[in-house]
């Protein structure tokens, strides 16, 4: 049901203010983990696990919320998913201790799990095909924006409140989104959809949990671990244990057939190409700017926020000229200036200054913006009315594995550089581990020490990681942009596919 035309894009600032909750709480807690073992007196498992669950959480239950929205509402389960969000926030907000902190990120994962692919599953309900890749762009960016806001904001917060409050900034946004959710959208749903498969249910959820453990403990243990090897064997058993049963079942909750359709199948890979990359380049760029440039919290999330303008240059492009290219033309592009990008950027050194930073920042925002956007507009324009909760879900799922898959496997690659070239020959055996431990720690031993010469070889140490990672990262753009050139279908065939554009299943149900 396509809703009037003030009220969808009220409706939308409602799900875009939802999605920058989630964008910044995703980095917020990384400026807090100093102050949360100072207050908690929390060791180093109790922050990983503050980390850690709502990551295990958030990607093990991404697909069935979407069924379950397909089946009670999306609409239903968009407000009870924000209010769990915004009552775990406030229960974490007043814990007493680390372990009251961990169960609610759990509840904020369990939450932010079922708002992530039911906001994204409502775009195509409540916006014609004409209108959809400028609204794909702006749920898009609000996330985007949240992601350099979280060390902007958990720095000032941080400077002038108590930690909870890392926290507590979450209930007044969910709140105003929940309630514009619940007044300004349509409920849609699919009255004909399975009943939810426990088995199916159960082997995705395991299998995911096992391998997001797997990747979360590998840069930590090494990726030759017994317990990193064992998590990925049994998340390869469950997860096609998991595939076999859908194969088999008379109702699945995955639906297969989308896979069979070039045109999904290829924006798909486009889409989880760009979040590993770019989840992986996020997790490098605040330690450059921080520990390299010598920015504080608050000057770091202000210097990121070329990367977000580029992103918006993006989606006003695509939002241009999708209608009338088609997607293949705007992705294979996007991907070739995402390599630009991450090609200029590997090119960095550790004297450089933020000026000469800036331009490739601009070059990956822009790359970014012109990848995702059109690959989610391509996603959602191929996924069927009545199963748009479980296509998202499907589709969120895989895009935050590849987000996590990214943030471990580049951080590897950079924590494997950074240990080999970093000098710390003559220091104390304590000061010698803090600083091969992270760039960071070497630069508090510098500073504790006085050694100019420990600095200047940590900043050079993590340079060298992260054009490492960089041109790993333009490698994987570049092939990527070929294999979109040549398997890709273009603006007729997009025409030709059955998609969500093209037909209103029977079976969905609209209220109004």
């Amino acid at each position: 049901m396509i809703v009037g035309h003030a009220r969808r894009w009220f409706g939308l600032g409602a799900l875009a203010l939802s999605m920058l909750a989630l964008g910044f709480d995703m980095t917020i807690l990384n400026v807090a983990l100093t102050t949360l073992s100072e207050e908690l007196h929390a060791s180093t498992s109790a922050l990983q696990w503050i980390v850690d669950s709502y990551l295990l959480v958030f990607g093990a239950l991404l697909l069935p919320a979407g069924l379950l929205g397909d089946r009670f509402g999306r609409k239903r389960l968009l407000v009870a998913g924000l209010a769990v969000f915004g009552a775990a926030s406030l229960a974490g907000a007043f814990a007493d201790g680390s372990g009251g902190v961990i169960a609610a990120r759990a509840f904020m994962g369990l939450g932010a799990a079922i708002v992530m692919p039911l906001s994204m599953s409502m775009l195509p309900a409540i916006f014609p095909p004409q209108e959809r890749t400028r609204a794909v762009a702006v749920w898009s960016s609000a996330m985007a924006l949240g992601l350099p806001l979280g060390p902007l904001l958990g720095g000032w917060l941080l400077e002038n409140f108590r930690w909870g409050s890392i926290f507590l900034v979450n209930v007044p946004v969910v709140l105003v989104g929940g309630v514009a959710v619940a007044l300004l959208l349509p409920e849609t749903r699919d009255p004909s959809v399975p009943r939810v498969d426990g088995a199916g249910s159960l082997l995705s959820m395991a299998g995911i949990v096992a391998l997001v453990y797997g990747v979360i403990e590998a840069p930590a243990r090494g990726w030759g671990d017994t317990v990193v090897l064992l998590s990925f064997a049994l998340a390869a058993v469950l997860l096609t244990g998991f595939v076999l049963w859908e194969r088999r079942a008379a109702a699945p909750m995955m639906d297969m057939a989308l896979f069979r359709d070039p045109g999904f199948t290829w924006a798909m890979v486009a889409a989880v190409t760009a979040n590993l990359m770019m989840a992986g380049a996020l997790f490098v760029l605040p330690q450059y700017l921080e520990a390299v440039q010598g920015n504080d919290v608050f000057g770091t999330g202000l210097r990121l926020t070329p990367m977000l303008l580029g992103l918006l240059a993006g989606g006003i492009v695509t939002d241009r000229l999708a209608h009338r290219s088609g997607h293949k033309p705007i992705l294979v592009t996007g991907l070739l200036v995402l390599a630009g990008g991450f090609g200029w950027g590997a090119l960095a050194g550790p004297d450089d200054g933020y000026s000469a930073t800036v331009p490739w920042l601009l070059v990956l925002g822009l790359g970014c913006g012109l990848t995702i956007v059109p690959a989610m507009d391509a996603v959602l324009a191929a996924l069927p009315a009545d199963r748009a909760g479980r296509g998202s879900g499907l589709v969120q799922t895989l895009r935050q594995t590849a987000g996590t898959l990214g943030v471990a496997g580049l951080g590897s690659l950079l924590s494997a550089f950074y240990r080999d070239r970093v000098s710390t020959g003559g220091l104390p055996a304590e000061a010698a581990d803090g600083a091969r431990d992270s760039i960071g720690g070497a630069v508090a031993v510098a500073g504790r020490l006085g050694d100019a010469g420990l600095l200047a070889s940590a900043r050079g140490a993590y340079v060298d990681g992260m054009n490492a990672v960089f041109a790993a990262c333009g490698a994987a753009a570049l092939a990527t942009a070929l294999l979109l050139w040549l398997f890709q279908p273009g603006r007729a065939r997009e025409g030709a596919a059955p998609a969500a554009d093209a037909r209103q299943s029977d079976h969905e149900h609209v209220v109004p």
